[in-house]
């Protein structure tokens, strides 16, 4: 559901009657952990099949108002994106290619056949929290301000159609390390469920995707594992990614493979990222399939030497071990190798103002 682009809309500020005191903000920032805290405030948009885009606001905080017949509640129109705001070394803030999220959440929309935001009323969103809430930086090192777009049906009905109001929002959460194991690897289970299925909405950043992912992710989690691995649905046998990020394996000829897109996977802005970076270093990016059984043969027999995942809220992680039904193997010493090690900082340098930014990545807003 297409719509034209907007009008350019002025947020309306409505003050928080008792924001977070000084010290109990302190505390949460020097120990955010991931997705668990939340700043003051929250940016609203609504749209309608009347008004388009209107009623744009910066508001404290709160629990959402919801007619209980309302659209999503019942046939699950919602999307989402997950982006980061850095502190620079500078000391400004800045915004990692959020005209990628942008599109990513509008491609999204189309699938679900939702109303689609102009790009830069997005932007201007979620800018617009940043520096609404620039005091909830974390503290600790590697800290980042963790935004949340979604957009959600919220007419109230019953009749199976795509919805004809939505809201759009903004919140945003400190965070920390995604990860809590404290492992230098993480490690993963091979999930027998199914993710997604040629002609379904894998590639869309929808809620379906990982309400279906968590029945797998616990059992991974119930065994003992950081993650969960999905094949694909066809034949079983050929790897797509992981409960919420792409994944890369690294060959002894300095080669890269990366499973291809195809509508079954999420398409990364990490995963986008890191391919240009490492074609940068002279590495050869194959996007290509890459199966389950390969990937235990060439573990075992060394010429698969470090394998990593990537995603906004981990950034790039090593992946140390596999396990499914058959059993585990080890991927080279277990540990981050030196691939994963060197495009992570290289990534995260340029995230953070500490590099020179040729792609024109970093957004400075402040």
């Amino acid at each position: 559901m297409a719509t034209t682009a907007a009008p350019a809309l002025r947020f309306t500020r409505v003050p928080h009657p008792a924001p977070a005191a000084a010290d109990v903000r302190a505390q949460v920032l020097a120990n955010p952990g991931f997705g668990t805290k939340f700043s003051d405030h929250m940016v609203s948009i609504d749209w309608s099949e009347s008004e388009g885009w209107h009623n744009a606001q910066i508001l404290p905080y709160g629990p959402i108002a919801l007619d209980p017949a309302a659209a999503v509640l019942h046939y699950a129109q919602e999307i989402f994106e997950g982006l980061k705001a850095y502190r620079l070394a500078d000391g400004g803030i800045a915004l990692f290619r959020p005209e990628a999220n942008a599109a990513r959440f509008n491609a999204s929309a189309r699938r679900l056949a939702m109303a689609e935001i102009p790009e830069d009323l997005f932007i201007a969103a979620v800018e617009q929290l940043v520096l609404t809430d620039k005091d909830w930086f974390p503290t600790v090192e590697g800290g980042s301000l963790y935004l949340r777009p979604f957009m959600f049906a919220s007419e109230a009905f019953l009749g199976v159609r795509p919805a004809k109001a939505y809201r759009f929002m903004v919140i945003a959460s400190p965070a920390g390390n995604y990860f809590k194991s404290g492992s230098p690897a993480v490690s993963i289970w091979v999930s027998d469920y199914t993710r997604a299925a040629p002609g379904g909405t894998g590639a869309a950043k929808c809620g379906g995707n990982y309400a279906a992912s968590l029945v797998p992710t616990a059992e991974a989690f119930a065994r003992g594992h950081d993650q969960v691995l999905f094949l694909d649905a066809a034949e079983h046998k050929w790897i797509e990614e992981l409960g919420g990020m792409n994944l890369f394996f690294a060959f002894d000829d300095g080669s890269i493979v990366t499973p291809p897109l195809g509508g079954t996977i999420l398409p990364g802005i990490t995963r986008e990222s890191l391919i240009a970076l490492a074609r940068e270093e002279g590495l050869t990016v194959r996007e290509e399939r890459y199966s389950l059984d390969q990937w235990r043969a060439d573990a075992a027999s060394g010429k698969l030497v470090e394998t990593f995942a990537c995603g906004t809220a981990a950034v790039v992680t090593p992946v140390g071990k596999v396990a499914d039904h058959n059993g585990e193997f080890t991927i080279g010493s277990g540990g981050p190798g030196q691939l994963t090690q060197k495009l992570r900082q290289r990534l995260v340098s340029i995230q953070r103002g500490e590099a020179a930014d040729s792609h024109g990545w970093v957004k400075k807003i402040a």
